[in-house]
């Protein structure tokens, strides 16, 4: 074993994440639930997955996917009653695989009860519980801008303040500095690492914490700074160390979880303070940095084109690698709830989708870190079947459409850009059969179908041992029994080729070597003499092996190959 190397389950772990609302629906009624879960139970376990991330499941009036918290130890009506969590947990913890809950801190709902009390009057004890400002002359308290478009800043008509909103305004932002507030949150936590859940998700826990003073971050910009720009007055500050030590404190020191932090907009060197293996530490960082190659995740910014290149793809995800090993731990992902499918922004959704699906498993399953599969990636789905705007659900999408009209922008040019980097394209229904509505449900589905659930769908896969699905299962397989997968150095090959991403992971006297083709060209590899010169054995492909001697040898469309090397 290297020096520096602390074997936890969580890091020799596969997460699989699932939107419960378009998971599987057991009631008839178009959404998924916690009992459609609990059906897939078995499917899960074949493929091997063994941690089950939940998207939120509290209570909610669900005007924003969950993450409007109106009960926090509640289960939305939608999805069930905790004695339906009760049960899922028990039955996964039956077949051995794990409960992780993502947990949203950084606001409530406006239904909350919590908020109800805060904006009754300026006097209530719970007023600030939550952000109010004055207003600044005749407009808002500042500039910031939102995620969602427009100002952070509410207007309430009975209190005459603006609460502060980072996400949609029925989204009001918890006030962490109120010491009662974090207690109450705190015991929140705690409520349900009682119950037995394994981990947890902090969810947005960089934007906890806001400067002081709230300032403005341009005076040339005096209302609606773009979020981009703002970014940094309620990001990442130093305070939000002491908060994920004090959450990890309460839930992790008496059971043995793991704690997620999401780490937008930090560099790694940042999260070094307070990720780790010991208590008091968050334990797996999620980045977004490769997320961010195609468009920012905030405000206006997601709705551009912005191609992403291979360069930056490969020194996004090395930064993280490098910095990080030894000293913390990845969270490595590839498509989630908030993003368009992993096919569709990285491979290939034509005739290369199965070859392309299967090189970004490989990508996945090999890099240092616990990776997360999101619902649907071991099938190969793709989004789309949003036709017009009345097709789309998510709240963000339906902003900037709004802002496309307010300025003019060309309906058909608008749409165009929603398809492509709407957050419904990866929520849309999971695809288990052929059947109407793809298996999902038995009614109506609450968004429409991606398309091409007739051949793309669980049951065709597992069926098929050459599928996507099959594949997956592999990579589980061999990084289950390969230390070398698990905590081996990852060191980037060829950091300036253009079409061909290649590393090696090392770990004692084995070393395995990468390389994926990520285009549907047949561009030459290169391996270093180094390398090549010596024996190479073949563990995992997504082509039957084909004449590979020497130092040079051509790829194949969208290849991935996986080798030890002697």
């Amino acid at each position: 074993m290297q020096a520096n190397v602390n074997p936890k389950w969580w890091k020799e772990s596969v997460i699989y994440e699932i939107y419960p609302k378009s998971f599987m629906d057991s009631n008839g009624d178009g959404v998924g639930d916690l009992a459609g879960i609990v059906s897939k139970l078995d499917y899960l376990r074949e493929l091997g997955v063994n941690v089950l991330w939940l998207t939120p499941i509290y209570g909610s009036p669900d005007q924003e996917g969950g993450y409007d918290i109106s009960d926090h130890r509640a289960i939305m009506d939608k999805f069930g009653t905790l004695d339906d969590f009760d049960r899922l947990l028990g039955e996964a913890h039956e077949r051995g695989m794990k409960i992780m809950l993502e947990m949203p801190l950084n606001h409530t709902s406006d239904r909350h009860a919590w908020f109800e009390e805060s904006r009754a009057s300026k006097q209530n004890d719970k007023r600030n519980y939550y952000i109010w400002r004055e207003g600044r002359g005749s407009g808002y308290p500042n500039n910031w801008g939102s995620y969602f478009g427009g100002s952070v800043w509410e207007f309430d008509q009975d209190t005459e303040e603006y609460y502060m909103h980072l996400y949609g305004k029925k989204q009001p932002n918890l006030n962490w500095e109120n010491e009662r507030l974090r207690e109450e949150l705190y015991q929140v936590v705690k409520f349900w690492a009682d119950k037995g859940v394994d981990g947890f998700h902090f969810n947005s826990i960089a934007h906890i914490v806001k400067t002081e003073g709230h300032q403005d971050n341009d005076d040339d910009n005096p209302q609606h700074l773009p979020v981009e720009r703002a970014y940094q007055m309620f990001s990442s500050l130093e305070k939000v160390n002491a908060i994920a030590n004090r959450l990890h404190k309460e839930s992790g020191e008496e059971y043995d979880i793991v704690v997620v932090g999401e780490a937008a907009g930090l560099d790694p060197a940042q999260t070094l303070d307070c990720i780790g293996d010991e208590p008091g530490k968050a334990n797996i960082v999620m980045n977004s940095d490769h997320m961010l190659l195609t468009h920012s995740s905030q405000g206006i910014g997601r709705w551009t084109n912005k191609s992403w290149t291979l360069l930056d793809l490969k020194k996004a995800v090395s930064h993280w690698q490098t910095v990080l090993h030894e000293q913390g731990w990845n969270a490595n992902y590839l498509a989630d709830h908030d993003q368009p499918r992993g096919v569709c922004r990285f491979g290939h959704t034509g005739e290369y989708r199965e070859l392309s699906a299967k090189m970004l498993a490989t990508f996945l399953m090999t890099l240092q870190g616990t990776p997360s599969i999101y619902q649907g990636e071991e099938l190969g789905m793709i989004g789309g079947g949003f036709h017009t705007e009345e097709d789309f659900r998510d709240v963000e999408t339906l902003n900037y459409l709004a802002f496309a009209k307010r300025t003019g922008i060309d309906p058909e040019e608008a749409l165009k850009v929603a398809r492509r980097n709407t957050r419904d394209a990866g929520r849309t229904p999971m695809q288990w059969d052929a059947s109407a509505n793809a298996g999902f449900t038995t009614g109506e589905p609450w968004i429409g179908l991606a398309p091409g659930h007739e051949e793309v769908n669980a049951e065709a896969a597992v069926a098929d041992p050459n599928s996507i699905y099959h594949y997956y299962r592999k990579l589980i397989e061999l990084r289950k029994v390969s230390p070398t997968l698990l905590y081996g150095e990852y060191k980037l090959l060829l950091p300036l080729d253009t079409d061909i991403y290649a590393y090696t992971r090392t770990f004692e006297d084995e070393t395995l070597l990468v390389i994926l083709n990520f285009f549907a060209g047949t561009p030459h590899f290169n391996c270093p003499e180094r390398l090549c010169e010596r024996p190479r054995e073949l563990l995992l492909g997504n082509y039957e092996p084909g004449e590979v001697e020497g130092h040079s040898f051509e790829l194949r469309p969208y290849e991935a190959a996986v080798y030890r090397l002697g």
